[in-house]
């Protein structure tokens, strides 16, 4: 893990406490973003990821849904993803991190990739209480939760050469979205899935990226007040 993130707990609301990797930014004043790891786990990239959000201005929190575990191939990641409780993770991890952010830090945002993308999603129908969610080429399943039911300004991207969240599914989207009246806008790219994550040169797309990322700071500062 990146060494400028310092371990922590935080409360659930069942009562029970769950770890995670907090960044510091300028201050305690600053709003927060609880920001959500892909597959992999917290690695070295997502805790790049935050550096950068802290460097920009915020508080980041990244809370360790894996507890501990790590993956390195597609497989491991896979068995590690497959084990996740996803209402578990959602309504008490992102829940709790939500709240001991707004608690500490006023405003507080949710961010997340491919996994953790789904899971911001997810959270931005089912997590009032933060100020504004920024997805990146994930979509939870349906049984998790319902677009139609958005409760905080989204903003979304996704590529258009994505064999996983696929441009079919990412029409189906804007259908279910498009009697929504809280804010929400959709960004699509020429690109792969992962195009953020340098660390995957494979898919990794420089410009999108950049694109995605001057975009996602202007709507957090929008949201946030950073």
């Amino acid at each position: 893990m990146n060494q400028a993130g310092n371990a922590v707990t935080f409360p659930r609301p069942d009562g029970q406490s769950a770890p995670g990797l907090a960044f510091h930014g300028p201050g305690p004043a600053a709003p927060a973003i609880i920001l959500i790891q892909e597959w992999w786990g917290i690695n070295a990239q997502i805790c790049g990821v935050a550096q950068r959000l802290a460097d920009a201005g915020y508080n980041v929190l990244i809370p360790d849904l894996y507890r501990g575990k790590l993956a390195t191939a597609r497989d491991e990641a896979q068995h590690l993803m497959g084990g996740l409780n996803f209402p578990d993770a959602l309504f008490h991890d992102l829940a709790g991190a939500v709240a001991i952010a707004r608690e500490h830090h006023g405003k507080a945002a949710v961010m997340g990739f491919c996994m953790g993308g789904a899971l911001t999603l997810a959270a931005a129908v089912h997590i009032p209480t933060a100020s504004a969610a920024v997805c990146f080429y994930g979509v939870p399943p349906a049984a998790l939760a319902d677009p139609a039911n958005l409760q905080v300004p989204l903003q979304c991207h996704f590529a258009d050469h994505d064999d996983w969240v696929t441009p079919d599914l990412v029409g189906k989207l804007e259908e279910q979205l498009r009697d929504v009246k809280v804010e929400h806008e959709i960004h699509r790219y020429d690109a792969h899935h992962a195009f953020f994550n340098e660390a995957r040169p494979e898919v990794h797309d420089p410009e999108a990226a950049a694109l995605a990322w001057r975009r996602s700071l202007a709507f957090l500062a929008r949201h946030l007040g950073a």
